[in-house]
């Protein structure tokens, strides 16, 4: 059973504003909501600005500043707020609740800004500081060890009770989750819902069908998924959490760098900048899931939009990810467990394992995008990179591509590399 340490839900209800922001009418749609959150600003001297951001590339997010006079940037910043506003029909894709609850936990835990509102299709919060990272800042050895300690955090104390509800279809584990391999079978325990299954799942049934070759793709992602699922779904996680709460899209900006002032070194004399730490934003695909699908998820996200598959992180950076990863989620979990050598190697495999899944998921993910979106990207063309690097994984494990005599994909090489 999943600890009843990991169950308990300290997320809070969330204001609700009966207004909608639309993108036709963007500055005086956002300034309504604004006024409505914060009617002061009406009132008070200085003007709202709207800086609007563009790194996603499903929603809108603009910056809200209150121009109050005499006030420095950091001070505007402290009192500024972000409207995030939900690309056109992503309710196929996303439960908005369910993102709510997530991100009232982590504001109540001091892990996300605090939730100020919900309006018809979006929400509204507290600005934070910091650097959103690129691709290229993931793979910084200061970041991703940042990364690995903010996931260990993550899945180590947040309870999934928070964004699933009752249990569903019975799974094996391993019980404590030590030294477990993926097709461990011990004990019994229930799957939460939803999970990352039942969402590629979900996903798939939202394919459009009018076509032969439509229901053709559609029943090969089914079974595909079925196989995959029956690979997968049962393996086992640290100290029998085998389903954790997992953020699911830790591509690069949704990795915030947090400022962190100098601090002084003991002689007085000389400064140094403190270890770098980092937070998570957005949490609309927050999903019970397992760490090694989150984990690979992330690792898959180094790659940037642009699929330089060339950048996916070899085996010794993924190595020193794990080690940092599991040294927090033991410091976090607070048990008298010390990280093992074992548990090493166990998610070391389990990633291996995982790596091509988040390829399939984001497939899924924008072959539906490439229906529904009106935002300036070409998710037809992304599906089949990303699609591509499930089947690659899959040849390579399988062992259908040396048995083929084809070449081993790019993504696959650099994976292999020490």
């Amino acid at each position: 059973m999943v600890p009843s340490s990991r169950l308990s839900d300290d997320a809070t209800p969330v204001r609700h504003i009966d207004l909608c922001y639309d993108s036709q009418d963007s500055e005086q749609s956002a300034l309504r909501l604004v006024h409505t959150l914060l009617p002061e600003w009406k009132e008070s001297e200085g003007s709202i600005e709207f800086v609007k951001f563009t790194d996603g590339i499903t929603n809108t997010l603009l910056k809200a500043i209150k121009r109050r006079p005499g006030y420095t940037d950091s001070q505007l910043d402290q009192e500024a707020v972000l409207l995030r506003a939900y690309g056109k029909d992503t309710d196929i894709l996303i439960d908005r609740e369910r993102e709510s609850r997530a991100h009232s936990l982590l504001a109540s835990r001091n892990l996300a800004p605090p939730l100020l509102a919900r309006f018809d299709n979006g929400l509204l919060y507290k600005y934070i500081e910091g650097d959103v990272c690129s691709p290229e800042d993931l793979r910084r050895p200061e970041v991703y060890r940042a990364v690995a300690k903010r996931m260990g955090q993550w899945h180590s104390t947040l309870p999934i009770s928070a964004i699933s509800s009752a249990p569903s279809e019975k799974h094996a584990s391993n019980g404590n989750g030590r030294n477990g391999d993926a097709g461990s079978k011990d004990t019994e325990t229930a799957r939460p819902v939803p999970n990352i299954w039942t969402v590629m799942q979900g996903w798939i049934n939202a394919l459009p069908t009018g076509t032969e070759a439509e229901k053709k793709q559609k029943q090969g992602l089914d079974e595909e998924l079925a196989y995959i699922t029956s690979k997968l779904a049962n393996t086992p996680g640290m100290d029998g959490n085998d389903y954790v709460f997992s953020h699911c899209d830790l591509l690069s900006g949704n990795v915030i760098i947090e400022p962190s002032p100098e601090s002084t070194l003991a002689d007085g004399d000389a400064k140094h900048q403190p270890s770098t730490t980092v937070g998570f934003i957005d949490y609309e695909y927050a999903t019970p899931g397992h760490a090694a699908f989150d984990i690979a998820n992330h690792f898959a996200e180094w790659a940037g939009f642009e699929c330089d598959h060339g950048a996916v992180p070899s085996r010794s950076q993924r190595l020193e990810f794990v080690r940092h990863y599991i040294e927090s989620y033991r410091s976090h979990a607070k048990t008298d467990l010390d990280p093992s050598p074992e548990e090493v190697v166990t998610l070391m495999h389990q990633i291996d394992l995982f790596r091509g899944v988040p390829g399939f998921y984001w497939g899924i993910w924008a072959l539906i995008q490439a229906t529904i979106s009106s935002i300036d990207f070409d998710y037809k063309a992304y599906a089949p990179l990303r699609l591509g690097e499930y089947w690659g994984a899959k040849a390579e494990m399988d062992g259908s591509r040396k048995a083929s005599g084809a070449e081993m994909t790019k993504r696959e090489k650099r994976w292999a590399e020490e």
